[in-house]
């Protein structure tokens, strides 16, 4: 009698903790879980110094993928996954130090890559100048609207304020830039403000991952020491939400003890579900005895969070515990030696989920889900 009581009381409190173990990687129901290294294809883009082309800026012939090729967004075009990966030349030595240009590679299977030859996003001698040169294009989200329309947030560094870019391509080669995503919000206030990471939510549709609207109007939670949610009418100028005194209304934030307890960075484009609006983030764990002591301090790993479709602000569920996070040689060694897998690419592809992330800052990775 007293076991059946404990047992009573213990289902108790898995579902009143909304963390009931529905999945076998040990993931409450809202998760997007079971992702897995396939063996022996990662890291799936590597730096290749033998790759190269003439440079706008620098009016040479530079190897614009020679040290590191990370942190890449993802997408589906003509029936193959298209993955857009930023990668450093070798002009200088240190994290953000180098220039950053974006490439592009396609892959029938997920996992063997096709690499273009020349970048399709970087320093050009265009109108951007000063927001792009010298440090680059870096870390692109893509998600793509139900008309074909591709739509790139991405990290403008001129080594000076990282600011969160938008561009558009049809065919994911051409692109048009279109400047820093909150030049002219709230008259500008924004414009010289430090931005980055940028997730649209998108939804399923008919077997598609497409832009979707919540309560008719595109949202983006983006920010990287907090997350932030702005919201758009045409994908290309967009407005942060406020508090009262106009600063940046933050909705999610680190949290010490636990792996993200330095940085809530946004991840992948977010997923509007019968759930709610799922978010997948980057954490980074502190060093100091506010950190979690269960991983390295520094560590870069994979967190999830379930915001409430009718008020995209309120966070319902958040998981306590990474659910990817560096364990491969490949993701603790490279530029960034504590250890990194950061999420920036998801794709609903064939009927499974395929992660891609940057190992170390300096290599490409990816993970494959059949969902749920």
């Amino acid at each position: 009698m007293k076991r059946l009581l404990l047992l009573a009381i213990g289902a108790m409190l898995l579902l009143a903790s909304g963390c009931a173990d529905r999945s076998s990687d040990n993931l409450p129901y809202w998760a997007l879980g079971g992702f897995v290294r396939p063996e022996g294809v990662n890291p799936v883009i590597s730096p290749d110094p033998a790759i190269r082309f003439f440079c706008p800026m620098q009016q040479d012939s530079v190897g614009w993928m020679e040290s590191d090729t990370f942190n890449p967004g993802s997408t589906v075009i003509d029936g193959k996954i298209a993955v857009i990966f930023r990668a450093e030349d070798n002009s200088a030595t240190g994290i953000g130090k180098r220039t950053s240009r974006l490439g592009l590679a396609y892959s029938k299977d997920g996992v063997h890559m096709d690499i273009q030859p020349e970048p399709v996003l970087y320093p050009d001698d265009d109108g951007w100048k000063d927001v792009d040169w010298p440090g680059g294009c870096e870390d692109p989200r893509i998600a793509v609207t139900e008309d074909g329309l591709y739509v790139m947030m991405y990290t403008s560094w001129n080594r000076k304020v990282p600011r969160l870019s938008v561009a558009t391509s049809r065919d994911l080669v051409h692109w048009t830039k279109h400047g820093p995503a909150f030049a002219d919000a709230w008259g500008g206030r924004f414009a010289e403000t430090q931005s980055k990471s940028g997730s649209i939510v998108t939804t399923i549709t008919k077997g598609r991952q497409v832009i979707a609207k919540v309560a008719g109007k595109y949202l983006m939670y983006w920010g990287e020491h907090m997350v932030n949610l702005a919201e758009s009418e045409d994908l290309i100028h967009w407005t942060p939400r406020v508090n009262e005194d106009g600063s940046l209304k933050g909705i999610l934030f680190p949290r010490e003890g636990f792996f993200d307890s330095a940085l809530t960075e946004c991840g992948p484009p977010a997923i509007l579900t019968d759930k709610g609006i799922l978010l997948l983030y980057n954490g980074k764990n502190r060093k100091d005895e506010k950190g979690d002591t269960r991983y390295p301090g520094g560590t870069y790993s994979a967190g999830q969070v379930l915001f409430d479709a009718g008020d995209p602000e309120t966070v319902l569920a958040r998981l306590d515990e990474p659910f990817y996070r560096p364990m491969e040689p490949f993701e603790k060694s490279g530029q960034y030696v504590d250890g990194t897998v950061f999420i920036e690419g998801l794709t609903y592809f064939k009927k499974k989920w395929y992660l891609y992330y940057g190992c170390a800052d300096s290599f490409v990775g990816v993970a494959v889900s059949n969902g749920r």
